[in-house]
């Protein structure tokens, strides 16, 4: 089996934000990871990635929030797409509630 495509979008969210993700079905787990795909979620606000979900190969599933990294526990994908849109939409807020934005 070869790498399938199974998500690629880019989504924009207001007029300096916007969300990417590509995932992939792939034959044998990337290293670090005990499933079979390779994804990379991103939120980016002017320029700037805020939030990032990915599975790079050798540091297995995790998240970046800003500046710092968290693992992340693997259920699926359906779950992960909803943890993605939680944070994101918690940092919408947050920078929506900031009256220097």
């Amino acid at each position: 089996m070869k790498a399938r495509l199974l998500l690629k979008q880019r989504l924009p969210l207001a007029e300096h934000e916007f969300a990417e993700m590509l995932v992939w079905e792939v034959p044998e787990a990337v290293r670090g990871s005990d499933h079979s795909f390779k994804y990379s979620l991103a939120y980016v606000v002017r320029g700037r990635c805020v939030v990032r979900f990915d599975n790079e190969s050798g540091k297995g599933d995790h998240c970046h929030i800003g500046d710092k990294e968290y693992a992340v526990d693997f259920v699926g994908l359906d779950e992960l797409l909803e943890c993605f849109w939680q944070r994101v939409e918690a940092m919408r807020g947050e920078r929506h509630e900031d009256p220097d934005d």
